[in-house]
């Protein structure tokens, strides 16, 4: 079967489990998914939304977030992990919000990856979920699924990306996004992997793939 042919017979599965994926992360505006995205970083999204729900109750907002401060910031959101580095770059994130945006998330992916503690990834999901511009974030289930349907090489988090946009049309990205990482949770994990329950896997993956995953 050829690629396009694979990802079209993929996306169709996806489309059938999955037919309206919500976004993982709670959030109420711009400002709250660039937070949520920023401590989702080597974190559930249901710890993530744990602390969110008591962060937001004192900082939802740029300006509340520099008030509160990093310390503050830091003791709040401890439980999603890398805690000194994510309150530094909350905080530090909202203060150039102030200071060049007036306080609002800019629309553009420079001037999000412009400011601390933001990647490409971070970025496209913002510009994706709270603007509707298309892009398609690459996290590490998607990376992981690109790869052992063989529909990228598995090299890189760019290459990825690069494939999965070549592969797609662009009013799919938002959408398959999401539903590539649902299927990745409930049915496709990195360890314990089990075919008998992964029908992509089994019609369409490439089994040394698998196998070394």
């Amino acid at each position: 079967m050829k690629r396009a042919e694979k990802a079209a017979a993929i996306a169709a599965e996806l489309e059938r489990l999955f037919p309206d994926p919500p976004i993982p992360l709670d959030h109420r505006d711009p400002y709250t998914l660039l937070v949520a995205t920023i401590l989702s970083a080597q974190c559930t999204d249901l710890r993530v939304n744990q602390v969110t729900k008591v962060l937001f109750a004192r900082a939802r907002t740029p300006a509340q977030m520099v008030a509160l401060g990093e310390e503050a910031v830091r003791l709040i959101i401890r439980p999603c992990g890398l805690s000194p580095g994510k309150s530094k770059a909350l905080t530090g994130m909202s203060k150039l919000l102030l200071e060049r945006h007036g306080g609002a998330v800019p629309k553009s992916f420079e001037a999000l990856e412009a400011l601390p503690g933001v990647g490409h990834k971070t970025a496209s999901v913002v510009m994706s979920h709270a603007f509707g511009v298309p892009a398609f974030p690459v996290d590490t289930h998607i990376h992981r699924l690109a790869w052992r349907w063989g529909l990228s090489d598995g090299s890189k988090v760019e290459r990825t990306e690069a494939d999965l946009k070549a592969l797609y049309p662009e009013a799919s990205w938002e959408k398959l996004h999401l539903q590539i990482i649902y299927y990745g949770r409930q049915y496709c994990p990195a360890r314990g992997h089990d075919l008998a329950h992964c029908t992509i896997c089994a019609r369409y993956g490439v089994r040394d793939r698998i196998k070394e995953a």
